[in-house]
């Protein structure tokens, strides 16, 4: 992976993206790093057209969190975060990232596992529906998602696959919401100092 447009605000205490941020790195940006912070609202993003990795772990980022349209992403991480409701995660996800190939959600309500006090059969079933869900998905948390898996998956939520295509067909483009858009691109108070590309670090985001 070309790490050469690797930008991280990691550890900022951030809210949001400073606007002195979006104004340096929006048009060169490829690998966004804004984990270890408080951001809810992801509307901010819509101007990094070019990110095919955004690291978003330990953040206050809930079920009902909003993303701009970003083809681009191929490669979420949402470790440690507030989702807990799977279902309407899923659906923001499919539509902002319709491209997604590796998503990580590990250590969140909506995710249950062994570590978080969930069963196996609750785990199995997170994972079916995630998959059944994004069709592009070959990686959820830390496995690959088999052939095999990915049938199962899509069996058992045949029912929700038929109706989300049904509703696709039926829903009519939507203009872009402009007043939003412009107000979540306020700055927090204070800009933060940013590193030049040149300085940033080169760590591979892939675990």
């Amino acid at each position: 992976m070309d790490e050469g447009h690797r930008v991280s605000l990691a550890f900022h205490d951030l809210t949001e993206i400073p606007q002195n941020a979006v104004s340096k790195f929006a048009t060169k940006a490829e690998v966004l790093d804004l984990s270890h912070n408080q951001i809810s609202d992801l509307r901010c993003l819509e101007s990094f057209s070019k990110v095919h990795t955004l690291i978003l772990d330990n953040n206050n980022i809930k079920s009902h969190v909003k993303f701009p349209s970003l083809p681009s992403v191929t490669t979420l991480w949402v470790n440690r975060n507030r989702i807990s409701n799977l279902t309407v995660f899923v659906e923001t996800v499919s539509r902002a990232f319709p491209d997604l190939r590796y998503l990580s959600m590990m250590n969140n309500p909506a995710a249950p596992s062994f570590f978080n006090g969930g069963s196996y059969e609750q785990y199995l079933d997170y994972r079916h529906y995630v998959i059944s869900q994004l069709p592009k998905l070959t990686m959820l948390d830390d496995k690959e998602i088999p052939l095999s898996e990915r049938q199962e998956g899509e069996k058992i939520y045949k029912h929700l696959l038929t109706r989300k295509s049904s509703k696709s067909k039926r829903r009519s483009p939507k203009k872009s919401r402009q007043a939003s858009s412009s107000s979540s691109r306020r700055s927090v108070k204070g800009d933060v100092d940013l590193p030049s590309l040149e300085q940033l670090s080169s760590g591979s985001p892939a675990r």
